[in-house]
């Protein structure tokens, strides 16, 4: 069989069982997730919470910005409590010393430790014991634990209203006096709280393991890591290592290089100017720096919070700009950026690749930007009216702050989303057409970005699945598929047979063996990524299997990563091909940036959070924003702005491109992001750390970690970092304006009333470019 077809099938098959086996998962999540009961009460028979309390208090949640301000089962923001583990502990120290007091008339912490051992011991199944009755679904607790309960109920509701006492505890959780103004949402939050702790610490039928898989540590209620989890740790490394060996031989056995093809002796992607439509993308990327710089500036107001949690250098903030809308905004506008360069890559490059520039393709480009723009500003002051509690429950839902990290806009502007990126696939799908139908070397290429593209479009419908009182189980589920599979599996194969592509256009390698390479890449990226997802889901109130497949195969997600260094020494190679391929040098060593990115950021601080048994201890920690950073920026921001740069390269005329100013641009952006991630957020997750596996993740995560001396010092460490990263956003949005200033090419009519031809794939063949037709 021919190899490329080989390929393909192998893609084909792998994609199609690891869909279906994802997808049967979900369907055992769905099983098996904690039950929701209809009522909570005591045994002398009053009622604590019903379903209805349970289900309005997640709302609640939702209208303060909820997985933005702390976290329930580790996901979320990092500066308040993670509250299911909050719960968890204080419900715990409540029930001991109403025992405590109840038979030795003191508090809990001034028994001697024979005592305390037996209250401990009494503590774990009055916690572990699972009392829910499936038959009409009510959930039965002690007399004792139902004035716990109510204990920590009234410590809920007066931290997120405005009593004074509680103020001190407010700042350090960086939530502003009277979050909740509503006398009837303090009453209904702590109910979902509670709920979230339940699972967390109730066994699950038949089982000795709670319905988290004994998340969060808690020696209190012997929440503690289960065989298992150790067992497929040791599993996923023992996989990684026989991977690497695997991929690095199989590298070795088949790699031939082949020789290089001549480059022509000029840029074959410039000539004859841009078309409309590759003019009009030019806004795409000047908003790409409007939005990279907003992001910034709220990145370094969000780090802020950590040490002063009501203000920014005195001004009290937090009344008009709370941290959990600072928050959303900075990692919804990184996603929002980073994925408008990616979309105006493919509407710049999709007529250069078919030759062919559809009839009102610039209409539909200038239509997509106006839509972009609406979603991005309705959707961030929806988010502020949110958790200013201007909305209702239910118009907060569709019109708010959804309270889900990365997918935090109400439904109503996913569906204005989704809606664009119908217009997008269709805008890319109709001008690559000409070159899907004409058989050529890189059609291959073209079939994967084709593809790519209907799944980038198709997939951000994972988003939409959910309603306002899905399981949050099943709502991490589906969260997952977005943020995993969308932002960073669909959309790196875009981006990767789009670089392909663009450097088989620039005849820098031949297509046979980009078309190999790049079939071969997402083979293996997709074979652990798809799978891989499922670390994320292990202790989102799923079944231990999620443990195994996840260890296993997010442990490979890590293999391809080895061989990166290749992909980068190929890639800065390609700057010295031939004189003109040195007006692409920095859109290349920002290719180089993105590999080694990948292995540092992706590959070691990623695997570092994956094997079960460290993510047990350390989810919800610093280290995971450590990930976040070098993963999300080192990978795609770099991808991004290099592609961007790519875009612009060829809407500029030579004499308005001043390349002097990329060079600090790189290197501030490198060295700042490399001194943010390994000066203050990795530290800071490793002493936490050594907290949460001493004490409990409810310490590593309390005011006397979090706002410690050592903590806070690491926080204010962050600030050199900050100041070189944020001189090189600068450095690159003075570069932009100086193109839009006085750099730009005018773009030049285009008769579409005839078909044109495809762009040749041959390397040194004429450089096709889209031509009016009648002329040379």
């Amino acid at each position: 069989m021919d190899p490329t077809r080989r390929l393909w099938w192998i893609l084909g098959v792998m994609f199609a069982l690891s869909f279906g086996a994802l997808l049967f998962i979900g369907s055992e999540i769905y099983r098996e997730m904690p039950p929701i009961p209809e009522q909570v009460v005591s045994e002398d028979g009053s009622t604590i919470y019903t379903r209805d309390d349970i289900q309005r208090g997640r709302q609640v949640w939702q209208t303060l910005g909820g997985q933005q301000t702390g976290s329930v089962w580790g996901h979320g923001a990092y500066v308040a409590p993670d509250w299911s583990a909050d719960w968890l502990h204080r419900e715990a120290v409540a029930i001991l010393d109403i025992w405590s007091e109840g038979e030795f008339g003191t508090s809990f912490d001034r028994l001697d430790g024979e005592r305390q051992a037996a209250l401990r011991a009494r503590l774990v199944p009055e916690m572990r014991t699972n009392t829910f009755d499936p038959a009409d679904g009510t959930v039965v607790v002690s007399v004792d634990r139902a004035e716990a309960i109510e204990q920590v109920h009234g410590h809920y509701q007066a931290l997120f209203g405005s009593d004074p006492e509680f103020h001190t505890l407010r700042e350090q959780y960086a939530i502003a006096d009277g979050a909740l103004a509503s006398t009837e949402r303090q009453e209904l939050l702590p109910a979902f709280f509670f709920w979230a702790s339940w699972a967390a610490s109730t066994e699950r039928p038949g089982s000795d393991i709670t319905y988290t898989n004994n998340w969060p540590h808690e020696p209190l209620v012997e929440n503690t890591p289960s065989t298992g989890m150790a067992m497929w740790s040791m599993a996923s490394i023992i996989l990684l290592l026989g991977g690497v060996g695997a991929l690095c031989w199989y590298y070795v056995a088949t790699r031939h290089e082949g020789e290089l093809p001549t480059p022509p002796a000029n840029d074959p992607l410039l000539g004859g100017g841009p078309t409309p439509s590759q003019r009009a993308v030019a806004k795409y990327f000047y908003t790409v720096i409007g939005l990279f710089l907003a992001q910034m500036l709220l990145g370094m107001i969000t780090a802020h919070y950590a040490v002063e949690g009501h203000g920014f250098y005195g001004f009290n903030l937090s009344e008009i700009l709370p941290y959990s809308v600072a928050r959303t905004w900075h990692t919804q506008l990184g996603v929002f950026w980073i994925a408008t360069a990616w979309l105006a890559t493919g509407l710049y490059v999709a007529p250069v690749i078919s030759g062919h520039e559809p009839k009102f393709q610039k209409l539909g480009v200038d239509v997509l930007y106006v839509a972009l723009l609406v979603v991005v500003v309705g959707s961030m002051a929806g988010e502020w009216f949110g958790v200013m509690q201007r909305f209702d429950l239910d118009t907060n839902f569709w019109l708010g702050h959804q309270g889900w990290e990365y997918v935090d806009l109400g439904r109503f502007w996913q569906i204005l989303l989704f809606a664009g990126l119908m217009i997008w696939l269709g805008l890319v799908g109709r001008s690559l057409w000409p070159a899907l139908k004409q058989p050529s070397e890189n059609r291959a290429l073209i079939v994967i970005l084709f593809l790519s593209t209907i799944a980038i479009g198709l997939f951000y419908a994972a988003g939409l699945t959910w309603g306002k009182h899905t399981h949050l189980s099943m709502v991490t589920y589906w969260r997952w598929w977005v943020v995993h599979l969308w932002v960073e599996g669909f959309f790196e194969v875009f981006a990767t047979a789009v670089v392909a592509l663009l450097f088989t256009r620039m005849g820098l390698v031949r297509a046979k063996l980009a078309t190999h390479a790049v079939l071969f890449a997402t083979i293996v990226f997709l074979f652990g990524g798809i799978l891989g997802t499922l670390h994320h889901l292990y202790f989102a109130g799923t079944p231990t299997s999620v443990i195994a497949i996840g260890a296993v195969f997010s442990a490979l997600e890590v293999v391809p990563l080895v061989l990166i260094g290749f992909e980068a020494w190929e890639n800065f190679q390609m700057r010295r091909a031939a004189p003109w391929v040195a007006r692409y040098k920095w859109p290349i060593l920002f290719f180089v940036a993105v590999a080694f990115w990948n292995l540092v950021g992706a590959g070691l601080l990623g695997f570092l959070i994956n094997p079960p048994i460290s993510l047990y201890y350390i989810q919800g920690l610093n280290t995971t924003p450590a990930h976040g950073h070098a993963a999300l920026f080192g990978v795609y921001g770099m991808l991004g702005i290099g592609l961007l740069l790519f875009g612009l390269r060829g809407l500029t005329r030579d004499a308005g491109w001043n390349s002097r100013l990329l060079k600090p641009t790189f290197w501030l952006l490198n060295i700042g992001l490399a001194a943010m991630v390994f000066g203050s957020l990795l530290p800071a997750g490793v002493y936490q750390a050594f907290w949460s596996i001493t004490e409990g993740l409810w310490y590593a995560r309390s005011p006397e970690i979090i706002h410690s001396t050592v903590m806070e010092t690491l926080v204010w460490l962050r600030v050199p970092g900050d100041i070189l990263f944020a001189a090189g956003g600068a450095l690159l949005a003075w570069f932009v304006f100086g193109l839009w200033r006085g750099g730009r090419l005018e773009a030049r009519p285009v008769d579409t009333s005839a078909p044109q031809r495809p762009a040749d794939s041959e390397a040194g063949a004429e450089p096709a470019v889209v031509r009016s037709v009648g002329k040379p």
